[in-house]
């Protein structure tokens, strides 16, 4: 009986993991369609077109992947956080793997809506289903632009600092022991600071910060006619940038958070101002 409870419970945070990571992706990819194809339909130049928009939608996307999966899961949405949490908050190891793979499935399915909702626009702006509308689905160096000269391990180097800013930030924000924002407000902060990565570490490697969001989609992409998926515009296999350095990335910004503030908050939960003492007992 208590082994089929345990059961029971696993599936259902990994569906809320699954779910969760789709509603991410489907507001992700989805903006990034509509700015790239849209934007190549009306405008001969194309390119990514409105980057805040991007940023903003990519943030809110998070903010309401997090509020759709956080009762059953934690809401991680993102193997770089789950990798993170076993390793510096007692998440259990056996859930890793699991997780990551119902965080990429979520990712693949949302990135196949995508797809097929935005087929005629693609098609129209990209013909070829090309490295000119890759970018809608997976991440590039320089998103995708030769004329800046950044390759793959400038790329790496990039991912790994922008899922470190990220972690060490969740890791903040979600620690009761310090300052955690109130009245259920930490989804909406998580979602800024995607936001805010995203204005400020955007460039080099399109801050992927997490390897379900990029491996999902960009297999979605291959199965449906994105030949070059697995490849940047240089011709060169990148595909495996925005997984290993956001599990790097993660890892060492848990770390910092543990080392520089972690280590030295008190062991129990501090009374908060204002609010009304519990009645002993």
């Amino acid at each position: 009986m208590a082994e089929r409870l345990k059961r029971s419970e696993l599936v259902g945070e990994l569906s809320a993991e699954f779910l969760g990571t789709m509603i991410l992706i489907l507001f992700g990819c989805g903006v990034v369609a509509q700015v790239v194809a849209g934007g190549a339909l009306t405008d001969p130049a194309g390119g990514l077109g409105d980057h805040d928009s991007i940023a903003w939608a990519w943030g809110l996307g998070v903010t309401l992947g997090v509020y759709t999966a956080a009762r059953l899961s934690g809401a991680h949405i993102n193997p770089a956080v789950t990798l993170a949490l076993a390793a510096f908050k007692g998440f259990p190891w056996s859930k890793v793997a699991p997780y990551a793979l119902a965080q990429t499935a979520g990712a693949f399915v949302a990135a196949l809506l995508v797809r097929w909702n935005y087929s005629e626009a693609l098609a129209k702006a990209d013909p070829g289903h090309t490295i000119k509308t890759q970018g809608v689905f997976s991440t590039l160096p320089a998103n995708g632009n030769t004329n800046l000269p950044v390759y793959e391990w400038g790329a790496f180097r990039d991912q790994v600092i922008g899922t470190a800013i990220l972690l060490l930030l969740v890791m903040a924000v979600t620690d009761l022991l310090n300052t955690p924002p109130g009245a259920n407000l930490a989804p909406f902060i998580i979602g800024l600071i995607v936001v805010a990565i995203g204005m400020a570490w955007g460039t080099n490697a399109g801050y992927a910060i997490n390897p379900a969001r990029d491996f999902g989609p960009r297999l979605a992409s291959f199965l449906t006619g994105y030949g070059g998926a697995w490849r940047d515009q240089y011709g060169n296999f990148y595909f495996w940038v925005p997984i290993v350095g956001p599990l790097i990335g993660g890892l060492l910004g848990a770390f910092m958070y543990k080392f520089f503030i972690g280590r030295f908050l008190p062991s129990a939960e501090p009374e908060l101002p204002g609010r009304v003492p519990t009645p002993e007992r």
